[in-house]
Formats: structure tokens, C-alpha cells, sequence
């Protein structure tokens, strides 16, 4: 009994099988190609999907013998928001957009006017309309391509076309719906007040189910081109973020967990919804009846990423971090890193990066430094605010490619002045999704006797200079409460 976890992400498709232990027995992984113009990024589904099997074949042939695979259930998680448009005949209408495409800006507004901020947020949990979510692509659609907005017969996102495609069900998950802005988190069904003002009908959208369940089995023919068992089920799995909480034994409340990897997502589940003043973002949770507090900063380890390609091309992380370990920390620079907006809690779309306090001596592992302080600030930031919640924790779990990095974990410590705790496994949202196929298929009588069986902590970091980096705390709020202002004048004249 074996399983394959998907993890269809942002920057690469990654598919890794493992054994009935829960053992890694071959990993593959690809870069997804996008098609970026300005602010609009997409990417051609056939060649993702393409792509998406022969990484599927290419780690069944390295971790199997003989055909067929003796694989119990292949398990997704992944990105939730890219728009795939399919026509009458279950094809594409077009390229599918990205959820980092920038393009439905003055669809954003065009909602925020049509529909109370307080209201949209008790039915989607959401603070804000942001050009992210797909009802404002659908929009745009509407705008400005009305011919595919017109032979659209279906509206899915991607992990649900992936699912399609592997059993032929178009069905969507609750956690992965929470991003679309037309799904009551509450009621768990659609938003029809937006679907009919965005000309959205809901015999597009398909059903939806509670996360983690299975939906059907392999296509047969499928299961011939690749080598799999023709008895190898679907499952929904859930998104890349809870995941990771189940990678990482985040399942219960009173626990906090973060990833910084393209975006810094903070988690922390809840047994039933809060909303709150600040517009904490909630979720449906991936357990039934479960809620999750997920804050997310669009600009987290992106910051880093971005940094590098811009300035230091020909850098590793691994160089930028020895580079930073020489530096006295606190660092001497803040930086706002919102290359993107700031996402709550201090929302503000106009926000923009920052380095302040730079001088002539220094150099682009001061400024590397910055960004790395400034994703942890953001961190320290939503913290708070989940803290204000009645939290009680001393801990968090860090994953990510930002947990690669001793220094990042340690300045994460130092700020926040909570323990950060690193996993063993690299891969928690895939390991999560291998615990959702072994619980389902009932190897194990529940999530928390598979975390005990698989979940282990590698290393610690405790805070060492929390008040130290007080001041810089402070300095960082100071700096970015001070421009607001500016933010929004700024971003007047680029739109002129």
C-alpha cells in the first residue's frame, strides 16, 4: 500500500511517492512555465498537465519493480486561487490565469463598491477584494474577453481540473474554495448575490465536498499510460498551507505554524468561526467543522527570491545567508518587503517596499539582511494579532525554504521572542497529504496517531536577543505608519 502526494505549487509541480511507512521512495519535481506580459501571468494547461504525468510516471518507475504500481491513493494539495476556464466539450478556453496575475485591478474596486467590506468578510473571510481571488478574473473576463467569458461552460480552479483530469470528476474542496470570493465559509456553498452580479451561473461551478475525500478512482485508461493500479483512488486532499499544518502536527488549537516560501502564511486552527476587528483572514479548516486563522503575506519569501535575482544573480541562498552570518544583528537597515501590498493586518494594496537607514558602507548582504528581518517583522505582526485572539502559545513551527536557513529561523526567535521549532521532514505539506491518504485508507485510526507515528522536531531555536530587536520592532512600525500617506500618493501618479 503505497501512496503519491501532489503538491501542484506555485513555482514547481512536485510529486513524491511514498511507502505504506510513510517513507520517500522517489521524488520528482518541474518547474511550472509561465507566460508573463506585464502584470498579467498564465500558463498553458496541456503542458502543465503534460508535465504533471511524466512526473507521476517518472517517480512510480524509480520507486516500483514491476507494474502495476501498488499505488492505495494519490493525494493533491497545492496553490488554491489559478482560474482554468473550460469550454462545453471539458476543454480549455483559454491559457489559465495565475493567481499572481495582477490584471483585475479596477475589477477590485468595481466589487468593492458593489458589496459591503463587513458583510463580504463574515461570508468569505476574507478583509479585502484583491486582484488574487478568481471572481475578479471571471470579471475581467466579463470586461474584456467576452467571447471566452461566453463559451466558458465551466469555471474550476486548478488542483479541481488536475482531479478531473486523473478521474474524470470536476469537484472542488472547501479549503481550496475559501480563495475564489464567491464561497460562504459558513454555509458552505456559493455566494449567490456575487455570482449574479458577476454573471456567474452556478451550474459553472462544481459541486463542492469537505477536504480530504475521496472522489473516485483512476481513469482506466490513465492507469494503463502510466503503470498505476486501475484501483488507485482521487483524493480532494486539501490546501498546500494545511497540509503542511498536518505535516507538521499543527492540528488542534493553541498551535501556530508558518511557511515562508513564495508567500509567508501563518497558521492556527480554531474549533468553530471568530471573525474579528482587524479582519483576521479565516478559512474553513481541513478537518469538518474546523476553522483556521490564516494570515498571509503575499511578499514573503518572494521578498528574498526577488532580492536575489535583481541584485545578486549569481548568489545561492546558501551564499546570501553566509554573507548575513557575518553581519552584526540586529542588522543595521529596516525594510518594508511589500513588494506587493501589505496583506493584513496591516492591510494596505498602495504599501510598497522599503529600505531605510542604508549608508555608503553598506553593502548587498545589509541589504540582503533587511529583507530577511523585515519578513520576520511581518511575522512578529500577524502574531500579535492572533495572540489577541486568546492564543496561547510559546511556540511556532517554521516550514518552508525559509526553515533551510539557521539564520532566518533564529532572527524569527529573536523577533517574535516565541521558540521556533523545524521539522525533520523538508516536504511537511507533501508528508501531510501521504497522512490524509494513510488515515483515509484507515491505516490509522485518526490525524493525531499518524502524527505521533511520523511527526518529529529536528532542531529549536531558542530567543536570544528579543530585546534587542525591540527597538527595530518598534522602528519598523514607525517607518511603515509613517507612509501611508505617501503609499497612497505614490500610487495615484503610477496610475495616472
Amino acid at each position: 500500500m503505497s501512496y503519491i502526494a501532489i503538491d501542484l505549487g506555485t513555482t514547481n509541480t512536485k510529486v513524491i511517492v511514498y511507502s505504506d511507512a510513510l517513507v520517500p521512495l522517489a521524488e520528482q519535481s518541474a518547474k511550472v512555465v509561465y507566460f508573463k506580459e506585464e502584470n498579467r501571468v498564465e500558463f498553458d494547461l496541456d503542458l502543465y498537465i503534460d508535465s504533471l504525468l511524466s512526473l507521476i510516471k517518472n517517480c512510480c518507475e524509480k520507486a516500483f519493480d514491476h507494474k502495476p504500481y501498488p499505488i492505495a491513493q494519490i493525494v493533491l494539495t497545492g496553490q488554491a486561487e489559478s482560474l482554468v476556464a473550460l469550454d462545453k466539450n471539458n476543454r480549455p478556453v483559454r491559457r489559465a490565469i495565475s493567481w499572481l496575475d495582477m490584471r483585475s485591478q479596477a475589477e477590485c474596486e468595481e466589487l468593492r463598491n458593489a458589496f459591503d467590506a463587513e458583510v463580504s468578510y463574515h461570508i468569505t473571510g476574507k478583509q479585502d477584494v484583491i486582484p488574487t481571488w478568481p471572481v475578479t478574473k471571471i470579471l475581467w473576463l466579463k470586461r474584456h474577453e467576452p467571447d471566452n467569458f461566453n463559451k466558458t461552460a465551466k469555471y474550476l480552479l486548478l488542483k479541481d481540473y488536475v482531479q478531473y483530469v486523473l478521474c474524470g470528476e470536476m469537484i472542488g474542496e472547501h479549503s481550496i474554495y475559501n480563495f475564489t470570493h464567491y464561497f460562504d465559509i459558513i454555509s458552505k456553498s456559493y455566494w449567490t448575490d456575487m455570482l449574479r452580479y458577476c454573471g456567474i451561473r452556478e451550474n459553472q461551478l462544481p459541486q463542492t465536498v469537505i477536504p480530504c475525500t475521496m472522489i473516485g478512482f483512476i481513469r482506466a485508461d490513465l492507469a494503463r499510460e502510466l503503470g498505476i493500479s486501475p484501483n488507485a483512488k482521487i483524493n480532494v486532499g486539501t490546501l498546500d498551507h494545511f497540509a503542511g499544518m498536518i505535516g507538521t502536527g499543527n492540528i488542534r488549537p493553541g498551535i501556530i505554524s508558518e511557511s515562508t516560501g513564495t508567500v509567508l502564511a501563518i497558521a492556527s486552527l480554531i474549533d468553530e468561526p471568530l471573525f474579528t476587528p482587524e479582519r483576521l483572514q479565516l478559512l474553513c479548516g481541513p478537518f469538518d467543522g474546523t476553522y483556521v486563522f490564516l494570515p498571509v503575506c503575499e511578499s514573503g519569501g518572494m521578498s528574498l527570491e526577488w532580492y536575489r535575482n535583481t541584485f545578486v544573480k549569481d548568489a545561492s541562498f546558501e551564499d546570501i545567508n553566509k554573507g548575513c552570518e557575518n553581519k552584526k544583528l540586529p542588522g543595521a537597515m529596516i525594510c518594508l518587503p511589500y513588494l506587493t501590498g501589505a496583506n493584513g493586518p496591516d492591510f494596505n494594496l498602495d504599501a510598497a517596499g522599503v529600505f531605510f537607514g542604508f549608508k555608503e558602507h553598506s553593502d548587498k548582504y545589509d541589504f540582503a539582511l533587511a529583507v530577511m528581518e523585515g519578513v520576520a517583522h511581518m511575522l512578529n505582526n500577524n502574531i500579535k494579532h492572533l495572540a489577541a485572539t486568546g492564543l496561547k502559545t510559546r511556540s511556532i513551527i517554521s516550514t518552508g525554504g525559509g526553515a533551510k536557513s539557521p539564520l532566518w529561523c533564529q532572527m524569527k526567535a529573536d523577533i517574535t521572542g516565541y521558540t521556533v521549532k523545524v521539522p525533520e521532514t523538508a516536504e511537511a505539506a507533501c508528508l501531510g497529504a501521504a497522512m490524509i491518504g494513510a488515515v483515509s485508507e484507515g491505516q490509522y485510526p485518526d490525524y493525531k496517531s499518524a502524527v505521533a507515528a511520523h511527526v518529529k522536531m529536528k532542531k529549536e531555536y531558542q530567543p536570544l536577543r528579543h530585546e534587542e530587536y525591540a527597538f527595530k520592532s518598534e522602528l519598523y512600525d514607525r517607518v511603515y505608519g509613517s507612509l501611508q500617506d505617501s503609499y497612497h500618493l505614490l500610487a495615484r501618479w503610477q496610475q495616472k
